[in-house]
Parts: structure tokens; sequence; C-alpha cells
């Protein structure tokens, strides 16, 4: 099994069930659930919008590809509610789950970068990983700052 690290939010509609609807669809076919933060919230990052949203981080564990995760994360998004993801602009969603980390492994194709490339640009994403797992986040964070 191998661990994977979560990223999701919504600024949308009944903003704490659709997360709890996310978190159960993925314990039902991604894994199972070790870890969440809480529920933060925060205002919309990379673009304007008079809804905030509650974001948090989960840990499973797997026994899916990366492949196999990105393919459950975008169906659930489209199950509640989520009509497309976005593309070189960011918009209101009822949900969104972006793959941070899977284990050790790197993955670097047109629609799937792991780890996440605008992790740790992200306070609504690195606040909970702080939350979830302190030292992979400072871990994280150090060897960034070694890499500038």
């Amino acid at each position: 099994m191998t661990d994977l690290y979560l990223s999701l939010g919504s600024n949308l509609g009944d903003r704490h069930m659709l997360m709890l609807k996310a978190l159960e669809a993925l314990v039902q076919r991604v894994g199972v659930l070790v870890r969440c933060s809480s529920f933060i919230e925060t205002e919309p990052w990379g673009f304007e919008s008079d809804h905030p949203f509650l974001n948090a981080v989960a840990l499973y564990r797997t026994t899916l590809t990366p492949r196999e995760v990105l393919t459950e994360t975008q169906a659930i998004e489209r199950e509640l509610g989520r009509q497309q993801k976005s593309k070189d602009t960011y918009a209101d969603r009822p949900i969104d789950i972006d793959i941070l980390l899977y284990g050790q492994e790197r993955v670097q194709e047109p629609d799937l970068q792991i780890p996440h490339p605008l992790m740790l640009d992200r306070p609504f994403v690195m606040k909970p990983l702080a939350e979830v797992a302190p030292k992979l986040a400072d871990e994280l964070l150090s060897r960034a700052h070694l890499d500038l």
C-alpha cells in the first residue's frame, strides 16, 4: 500500500457536506483513510470570487496506481457536481480533489504531475498538510528553499 496525500476543496453549495461525501467516496474507491486535517476556510486562490473555500488534506493508503487515482478522483468530482477541470483559469467549484503526493513517486505527464507542482505555493494546502504530516510538510518546505 502506498501513502497518498490528497487536497480537497469546495466553495459552492453545501461545502461541508460535499467535503464529507468526497472523503467517503475516496474510502470506497481509492483506499483506507489514515488521517484527515480539520477543514479550514480560505479565500479563493488564483481568481476572484465571493465564495470562500473549505479546504483539507487527507492521507490515504492505496493499492491503486497514480493514473487510477486520477481517474477515480475526477469521477468523484463529476458525481459531486463538478462540470469541468480548470484549464487556464480557476473558477468556483463544488469540489476539487488534487493529488499532492503518491509515496516517493514522481510523475510528469501532461495531465498528471506528482508531486503537485503548486502545492508549496498554496497555504491552503500546506497548512492542512502540516496538520496531517508535520515532519513531511517541514521537509518539503526546507527542500524547496534549498532548491532556490
